[in-house]
């Protein structure tokens, strides 16, 4: 990986340098269906790329970026160079330019099968292949030569021979098709690493969105084996909302033609955002019953992508230090548009909870960075699409509205549009706007959030006096940097009908250590003080006493489902950060999780509770505790509505939480039809979340993973059969998991994350003890020598979480001061994970302590 690399440094020189006028790709994808494997070396296609470019230095020299097995042929300006002599393997070197340079790369590239460059997917149910390219943020090198940087825009025109019977898609539309060759339409200037092609038989939906005279032809496609369960209909509805929200209020029409959206196998991402040609993880196609929360997810999902046309493809970041400037904006537009175009309206309370824990948990890693952060080169890139960039940049954006006002926020938008139409910008570009729209010192804003990491904790004190009345209430403000915050105050009290209610409200501008509420001063002692009410800042919300004790009591009874989220969220944060014991977040979720109205937090309730037991609780409690959440799950899934969807949650999670021989037979009984309960319906997916821990706790092995895959022989079926496998409790299972992620690269990247997840279960931290040394020992290896995506797959999916004890921090210590010149990409993944288990130890004694 490091001789793949790329500098910030070599981009702005490069970029200095150079500027592109035009691609032409031709690739021949005929070789996708050979039936015969390669001899040696890895299967490829023939890719010839025409690069028409200016040099503002004549004579200069420069270098192209191609990551290929062989090239056939590099031609300079007519100029015929020796491909040995100037390609070595990831760049090839360019002396001697002229004003205007035509280059000209015969290669053959290779097909992948860890999700980057031009992925290659054998359908295992029917036999058919599957194409299709994701780039992020530098991988459109491994298909086509070219300038892999963000700021080297251009058109692009695609050629694509396909086999027999194929489709072919790219960013533009079909313009000709000559026997098995089609050439598309020309691309406005985009960036490389949003071009793209799908190809294959895939099954595809067409229909048309028109607005006054806007016409956009609309696609949706996927494999054929999954179409059955393609509900087009409800993607091309939200599509159709998203397109009227955004013209509204953005008023910049479309730019880039029609819009598809391909639903692709073994996608490492949710989605990603290429003109013209949307790709997504084909996991929003719903095999089975599924919540609303599943399809509100998928909604956000398609109006993220939706929102880069214009934040992101249209104006482009200079380099990927910005990258909030496209994906910070695209997170916050689509919880922003669902609530206002969609029928999930209630989409700020799923941020509230679930995407602002990703942000919290960034955070507080020892690899936090500003929102603005510092990319030295694109192994830095591919790690900063984190919590940070995504949902605390969101979250700060959610605030500024607040803060400079909505209109001004949209109006500064469409100004920014019009200003850098097909350009690249930086922070700067759009705080000038923003600042200009709103009469408000955004560069004092921009310090104290973009350019500044760590999250703050808000506090309230509450005095009162012998009537009972409010005589102070202050906000105190923790963390390394006090920052000015927005925020509503709720006062919230218990009627007489046993619901908790909020009675009063004031909006204060928190700055510096501690802020007094003036407005609140008078009214009665409320039973809680919920700081941040409404969720218009971003911080971690603390209780005094009285608030705390009402929550532990009444938090079902707390009516408003924002109000309910934040405070799940702030007792999340107590436990992680070790101030509140695992046994009492348990309790609580066991006492209150049964009311919780919203799927999408009762969801994540359920994965923090499983974590809560697994991580944050000690050795010696962490049986019972997890027999008392199986016990508490069961209990929920009886008394759950017949049919409904919560119903469907709650056998989920008692699947995932099942602990004694009792849970065990009544999984298999509901998976052989011996037991019922009633408005269940066993479907496939739900077979195989019932089969995994009967598998991993050793109620079936392999006779019955083999059985339930011949039931469901699809690409889906052979990822859950895969997991279930390396997750059988043997020593034997697991060196073979081991060596098949490790040793072996034959695993396509969805396998590998399937084997790694089946082979680090929790009940198993005996069996996993030995393989602490093993980690070490081959983690600079892999780093080395596996895809970027790989890497991070196996340091961050192996790394010993389960062997939670001192001597894992120390061995992970020893590592890191071994070698401190290992990649640095590397050395923050160890890094993080190091932390998560030293905040788990934490928590541990926090909950020892509590007796």
């Amino acid at each position: 990986m490091p001789g793949e690399n790329l500098s910030r440094d070599e981009a702005r020189e490069r970029a200095e340098l150079l500027s592109v006028d035009g691609y032409e790709v031709v690739l021949d994808l005929r070789s996708a269906v050979d039936e015969a494997e390669p001899a040696e070396g890895p299967r490829t296609f023939r890719s010839v790329t025409t690069v028409r470019f200016r040099a503002a230095v004549p004579g200069a020299s420069s270098f192209a970026d191609l990551i290929a097995p062989s090239v056939n042929s590099v031609t300079l300006n007519g100029r015929a160079l020796d491909p040995a002599a100037v390609f070595d393997g990831a760049r090839i070197a360019l002396e001697g330019l002229d004003s205007e340079n035509v280059l000209v790369v015969d290669a053959n590239c290779a097909y992948s099968r860890t999700g980057e460059g031009m992925h290659r997917f054998v359908d295992p149910e029917d036999g058919e292949v599957y194409l299709y390219t994701q780039y992020e943020p530098a991988d459109a090198r491994r298909v086509y030569a070219n300038f892999e940087q963000p700021d080297l825009k251009a058109p692009y025109r695609f050629e694509v021979t396909a086999p027999e019977g194929w489709q072919v898609w790219s960013n533009g539309a079909e313009e000709s098709r000559e026997g098995q060759t089609r050439r598309f339409a020309e691309t406005a200037p985009i960036s490389t690493y949003i071009t793209c092609v799908v190809a294959g038989p895939y099954h595809y939906v067409t229909d048309t969105y028109t607005r006054g005279d806007l016409t956009i032809p609309l696609g949706a496609m996927c494999r054929k084996g999954l179409a059955k369960h393609f509900d087009a209909d409800d993607v091309f509805l939200v599509t159709k909302q998203g397109f009227d929200l955004f013209h509204e209020i953005f008023d910049y029409p479309y730019p880039f033609g029609k819009y598809d959206q391909a639903f692709v196998p073994e996608y490492n991402l949710g989605a990603m955002e290429n003109p013209g040609m949307v790709t997504f993880r084909e996991e929003y196609i719903f095999r089975g019953k599924v919540t609303q929360a599943s399809y509100e997810r998928r909604a956000n999902v398609i109006l993220h992508e939706m929102a880069h046309m214009w934040f992101g493809d249209l104006v482009t970041m200079k380099w990927w230090d910005d990258l909030w400037l496209k994906e910070s904006f695209a997170d916050f537009m689509g919880s922003f548009g669902l609530v206002e175009a969609t029928r999930f309206d209630q989409a700020w309370v799923t941020f509230a909870n679930s995407r602002k824990a990703w942000a919290y948990r960034a955070d507080q890693l020892p690899s936090t960075h500003p929102i603005t952060a510092d990319i030295r080169d694109l192994e830095d890139a591919k790690l900063n699409f984190d919590g940070i960039t995504y949902a605390k940049g969101a979250a700060v954006l959610k605030q500024l509205v607040a803060y400079v006002g909505r209109e001004a926020f949209l109006d500064g938008a469409r100004r920014y549009f019009k200003a850098h139409a097909y350009g690249n910008t930086t922070l700067d570009d759009l705080l000038s706007v923003l600042g200009e729209v709103s009469g408000r010192d955004m560069a004092e804003w921009s310090r104290a959030w973009l350019q500044t990491a760590g999250v703050n904790a808000l506090t309230p004190v509450v005095t009162s006096d012998a009537a009972g009345r409010l005589t102070e209430l202050a906000v105190v403000q923790d963390g390394d940097e006090p920052r000015p915050h927005r925020v509503a105050v709720g006062l919230y009290r218990l009627e007489a009908d046993g619901s908790l209610v909020r009675y009063a409200r004031a909006e204060a501008d928190v700055a510096g250590p501690r802020t007094v509420v003036a407005d609140l001063a008078g009214l009665e002692r409320p039973d809680l003080v919920l700081v941040n009410d409404e969720d218009l800042t971003y911080c971690k919300i603390r209780f005094d006493e009285v608030s705390l004790a009402t929550l532990r009591g009444h938090l079902g009874d707390l009516t408003d489902p924002l109000a309910r989220a934040l405070c799940w969220s702030a007792l999340w944060n107590l436990t992680r950060d070790a101030l509140m014991p695992a046994r009492d977040f348990l309790s609580l979720v066991l006492a209150h999780a049964g009311r919780e109205t919203d799927v999408g937090v009762l969801q994540q309730l359920h994965a923090q509770a499983l974590s809560a037991v697994t991580h944050y609780t000690p050795a010696e409690r962490r049986e019972q505790s997890g027999r008392d959440l199986a016990a508490g799950a069961l209990h929920e899934l009886r008394l759950a509505e017949p049919g409904s969807e919560h119903q469907l949650t709650w056998a989920r999670f008692f699947a995932a939480s099942a602990a004694t021989e009792g849970d065990f037979q009544l999984l298999l009984g509901l998976l052989d039809g011996t037991a019922r309960i009633d408005g269940l319906e066993v479907d496939q997916e739900l077979r195989w979340d019932f089969l995994l821990p009967l598998v991993a706790h050793g109620a079936l092995g392999e006779a019955a993973v083999e059985a339930e895959l011949t039931r469901d022989d699809t690409a889906s079926g052979k990822r859950h059969a895969v997991r279930c496998l390396a997750a059988r409790p043997s020593a034997a299972v697991k060196d073979q998991a081991w060596a098949a992620v490790v040793e072996s690269d034959a695993l396509s990247n969805a396998l590998v994350e399937a084997t790694i997840d089946g082979m680090q279960r929790a009940s198993q931290r005996d069996l996993l003890a030995g393989y602490t040394g093993r980690y070490f020992e081959v983690i600079e290896r892999v780093w080395a020598q596996r895809s970027i995506q790989i890497g991070i797959d196996v340091v961050k999916g192996l790394y010993p979480m389960l062997q939670d004890s001192r001597a894992t921090v120390d061995a992970t210590d020893a590592w890191l001061a071994a070698r401190p010149d290992a990649a640095p990409a590397l050395r923050r993944l160890v890094l993080e994970s190091r932390d998560d288990l030293a905040r788990a130890l934490r928590g541990q004694a926090c909950d020892a302590a509590a007796g």
